[in-house]
C-alpha cells in the first residue's frame, strides 16, 4: 500500500542533499520548503517528493499500484514532532499539589514535605502494571493526535527495585501497541526515596549494583538519566551512575540546572551525554563546555511555564552557536501537558525564537536528542513516514502564533493514516 499527498500549500523541512542531524546557531533558522508539492509514501518510507509540476510527468509511476491519495489543498505538512523528555508513564495526577504552588509552595517545599516525585513514587508501589500500561496508552493516543510521531519515555516514578522494572517493563509494551517511535529511559535516580534519607550514596549503590543490571538483563532502557541538580543528586553521584551506565552501553540523558547551577551541564560534556534538559540555570561557563561537544542541549518550557521558574536562555544559547532542542517534559507534577504544538508557541512567546527556529528545536534537533535524526525529524527521501497535515492556515508562522488549539487535521505514522480531524483512526 503505498500514499499520495498531493496539492500541498507548503512542504515544510525537507531536505534534498546532505541530510543534517542537527541545526546550530544560525542554521536553526533554516527551513527548506517546497511550495504546491507532493508527497509520496512507500512501505512506510518518504519515497519521493517535490512540486506538483514535477509530479504530473511522473504521476503513471503511481498509478499502476494501490495508492491512496489525499488532496491536501491549502494545508502544510511537516514532520511529526519529536519530544525528547517525557515521563508519562505515571500512577496519577497530582492536582493537589498544584494548587500548593498557587498558595505560593516551591517546587523544592513541596518535595520536602513528600510530595513531588516522592508522592507518584508512593503511588507508583500501589497501581498495577495493567492499570499503568492503559493510562499510558491514552496518553499516547492524545500526543498523537497534536502531531508527536516519536517519544522518549523515561522511568523514575519507581525508586525502588520492583516498581522501577514496573515502568520500564510498560514501556517496552508501549513500543510494542503504539504506532510512536518509542525510546526508553532508566531514571532511577530521580530523586532519593524517604527510606534512603541522609543515605544517599547507598541508594546510588543500589541504583548501579542492583537495578542496572537487571535493566540491562531485560533490555529495558535504551538512555540511563540522573535527576543532578541543587536537593538532588550531586556532581559526583551523576558521574557514577554514568560511568556504570556506559559499562551497560547506555548513554547518558542528564537532567541538568533546573534549580540552580548544578555542574550537571559539565558533567553530561563530560561523559558525551546525548543531551543536557532543563537548563534554567546556564552562563557562559555551561555555554562553553556545550561548544564543540556532541551534546543536545534541551529545553523544557512546560515545566518553567507551570513553576514560575525563570526561562533557559534559549536565545542566548543560540546566538553562541549551539543547537536548542525543546521538548514537553511531559508528566503529573511540573507539566502536564504533552502538547507540542503549545512548545512551538513556547518557543517563539518565551524565549523569542522565529518560527523556524522552533520547528527545527521541536522536530531535527529532538530527533537527535533520541538519537533518531537519521529516521526522523526532516521530510527526505528514505526516512519514516511521520508526518502531518495541517488544517487550512494562512502561512508557516501562524503555527507558533495561533496557540492553544489543535492545528493538525492528519497525523501518519510509518507510512500510514493513524488520526484524522482530532480521532484516531
Amino acid at each position: 500500500m503505498a500514499l499520495l499527498i498531493k496539492n500541498i500549500k507548503r512542504l515544510v523541512q525537507v531536505e534534498t542533499l546532505k541530510l543534517k542531524n542537527r541545526a546550530a546557531g544560525k542554521e536553526m533558522a533554516k527551513v527548506e520548503a517546497v511550495e504546491d508539492a507532493f508527497l509520496f509514501i512507500e512501505n512506510g518510507k518518504i519515497a519521493a517528493f517535490g512540486a506538483m509540476n514535477q509530479f504530473s510527468d511522473k504521476s503513471y509511476m503511481w498509478e499502476t499500484q494501490e495508492t491512496e491519495v489525499i488532496d491536501a489543498k491549502g494545508r502544510f505538512v511537516l514532520p511529526s514532532f519529536v519530544d525528547s523528555h517525557t515521563h508519562l508513564v505515571y500512577p496519577a495526577s497530582r492536582e493537589i499539589e498544584y494548587v500548593d504552588k498557587i498558595k505560593g509552595l516551591s517546587y523544592e517545599e513541596i518535595a520536602k514535605r513528600g510530595g513531588g516525585i516522592l508522592n507518584s513514587a508512593k503511588k507508583m508501589q500501589e497501581i498495577s502494571e495493567e492499570q499503568l500500561l492503559e493510562d499510558a496508552l491514552k496518553r499516547l493516543d492524545e500526543i498523537i493526535l497534536y502531531g508527536t510521531g516519536a517519544v522518549e519515555i523515561k522511568s523514575g516514578y519507581g525508586l525502588s527495585f520492583d516498581a522501577e522494572l514496573k515502568m520500564l517493563r510498560v514501556i517496552k509494551k508501549l513500543k510494542q501497541l503504539s504506532p510512536l517511535t518509542i525510546k526508553s529511559t532508566f531514571l532511577g535516580a530521580h530523586a532519593v526515596p524517604a527510606a534512603y534519607k541522609g543515605r544517599q550514596g547507598d541508594y546510588v549503590d543500589m541504583v548501579i549494583n542492583e537495578m542496572l543490571p537487571q535493566v540491562a538483563l531485560e533490555g529495558l532502557a535504551d538512555y540511563i538519566d540522573v535527576f543532578c541538580d541543587k536537593g538532588f543528586f550531586t556532581v559526583e553521584d551523576t558521574e557514577r551512575i554514568l560511568e556504570a551506565g556506559l559499562q551497560y552501553g547506555l548513554q547518558g540523558k542528564i537532567h541538568a540546572n533546573e534549580l540552580d547551577f548544578s555542574g550537571g551541564v559539565q558533567a553530561g560534556v563530560k561523559y558525551k551525554a546525548l543531551s543536557v534538559d532543563h537548563l534554567e540555570y546556564v552562563g557562559d561557563d555551561e555555554i562553553q563546555a556545550l561548544l564543540g561537544s556532541q551534546t543536545m542541549p534541551t529545553v523544557l518550557p512546560g515545566a518553567a511555564f507551570f513553576l514560575g521558574m525563570v526561562y533557559a536562555p534559549a536565545r542566548k544559547m543560540i546566538d553562541a552557536g549551539l543547537p536548542v532542542a525543546m521538548a514537553s517534559d511531559f508528566n503529573p507534577g511540573s507539566s502536564p501537558s504533552g502538547n507540542m504544538q503549545f512548545i512551538l508557541s513556547m518557543a517563539s512567546i518565551a524565549y523569542k525564537l522565529l518560527p523556524e527556529e522552533g520547528i527545527n528545536a521541536t522536530t531535527l534537533n529532538t530527533a537527535y536528542a533520541m538519537d533518531l535524526s537519521d529516521k526522523l525529524g526532516t521530510i527526505a527521501v528514505g526516512k519514516t513516514a511521520n508526518l502531518y497535515i495541517t488544517k487550512e492556515i494562512p502561512s508557516l508562522e501562524y503555527l507558533p502564533y495561533y496557540y492553544g488549539t489543535n492545528k493538525v487535521d492528519t497525523v501518519i505514522l510509518n507510512g500510514k493514516v493513524v488520526a484524522k480531524e482530532g480521532r484516531m483512526v
